[in-house]
């Protein structure tokens, strides 16, 4: 059950950025030296020119939103003829894929087009391009454009996508480096403050993960929930996750029972009750068919109250959140609701992915013998009773 704990929604996947150069690269820092490998696509550029304006846009052919704005940079090469505007492959796997793909888009990539400088057997995240722009400027994602101003300094830094107005006000002389570069280092701060809350994180979920085991083992939550208490003084931007967390605990535990669904109301009263996706996640967690044991009846009545909500919020049109509702009537002894719920979960997922799972029509067919044998029962039609007819 601890592995359902763990790998739960519930749980804040936590995902490191990459460490990046000393050398740190934003908005007014001069441009780096264009390494690549080779231009596949129109002249080749040696060297930013003084008085010229260029555009090094970062993408990859296996990127769906570098295909996306690859007619836009066309329109804007187009718009902008005494502009330079490169688009630069990396992080490719194979590069002899790239001049064909090129060469497949034709007129929509009308603009020069060059691939990243690799090591002869490196990887593609040690492309000179990838070390020298993306992960000094601390680009987590492409598309990624840079636009370079006459004096050779990068006057802005985006997604292409959002590149037309900026580019428009350096070409005509009216874009406020100074204002832009104030902007980009409040970003940066916000950015930098961001990553040392997540290494902060991860630490601390690396010690509670180590305790989830103990706990797993042993039954005893003691040193768990102590943990948590501490992680929730550490880190009090964080304290709703830890509540969450700090409630599955309590769910889990031997005598804990009252302590969960005190804790589970509080947590459900609370702005955090409005989370439509969190609410569906405590009830199923409470009533997951995976559970190793069936949870307490108070904690199962609490479920229900929870998966009520969440079909409320949901107007009762999220196939998910009915399916944990009808689960929840399940295992309440409502057997008719479970039943009239699955029905609902069936017709909702209808051409959706979840069609796809098996476990919706097999939980209505348990739902559905269970009502008829709740009803058998109560007719008296129990087969002893058959037997004596």
């Amino acid at each position: 059950m601890l592995k359902t704990l763990i790998a739960s929604g519930l749980m804040v996947a936590l995902v490191l950025t990459q460490a990046v150069s000393a050398q740190d690269l934003t908005i007014g820092s001069k441009a780096p030296k264009l390494e690549v490998k080779k231009f596949i696509k129109g002249d080749e550029v040696k060297s930013f020119e003084k008085g010229k304006i260029y555009v090094v846009e970062l993408w990859a052919t296996w990127c769906g939103p570098c295909r996306t704005t690859i007619p836009h940079l066309t329109e804007l090469q187009k718009k902008h003829k005494d502009v330079t505007i490169i688009g630069v492959a990396i992080m490719e796997e194979d590069q002899s894929a790239i001049p064909d793909f090129v060469d497949e888009m034709g007129k929509k990539m009308d603009y020069r087009v060059a691939i990243d400088l690799v090591p002869d057997e490196g990887d593609p995240m040690d492309g000179a391009v990838v070390k020298n722009w993306m992960k000094p400027s601390e680009q987590e994602g492409i598309p990624a454009a840079f636009i370079i101003n006459g004096e050779g300094k990068i006057a802005w830094i985006g997604h292409p996508g959002e590149m037309e107005e900026p580019l428009e006000q350096i070409v005509d002389g009216t874009w406020d480096l100074a204002a832009a570069t104030e902007k980009m280092a409040v970003i940066k701060a916000a950015q930098k403050e961001a990553r040392a809350l997540q290494k902060k994180m991860a630490a601390t979920f690396g010690k509670l993960q180590q305790l989830f085991k103990q706990f797993s083992e042993d039954g005893d939550a003691k040193e768990l929930l102590t943990a948590l208490d501490t992680a929730t003084e550490e880190i009090p931007e964080k304290a709703d996750v830890f509540q969450v967390v700090r409630f599955q605990v309590l769910s889990l535990a031997k005598d804990h029972t009252d302590d969960a669904v005190t804790l589970g109301n509080k947590i459900v009263d609370s702005e955090q009750g409005e989370d439509v996706q969190l609410l569906n996640n405590i009830a199923w967690f409470i009533v997951d068919p995976s559970r190793e044991t069936k949870a307490e009846v108070q904690l199962l009545k609490f479920a229900l109250k929870v998966a009520l909500k969440a079909d409320k919020l949901a107007e009762k049109e999220d196939p998910s959140i009915a399916d944990t509702l009808a689960k929840a009537y399940f295992d309440n002894g409502e057997l008719a609701n479970a039943v009239k719920t699955q029905e609902r979960v069936i017709e909702l997922a209808a051409g959706t992915q979840m069609e796809a799972d098996p476990g919706l029509k097999k939980r209505l067919k348990q739902y559905k013998k269970a009502l008829d044998a709740s009803q058998e029962k109560e007719n008296g039609d129990t087969p002893s009773a058959k037997s004596k007819r």
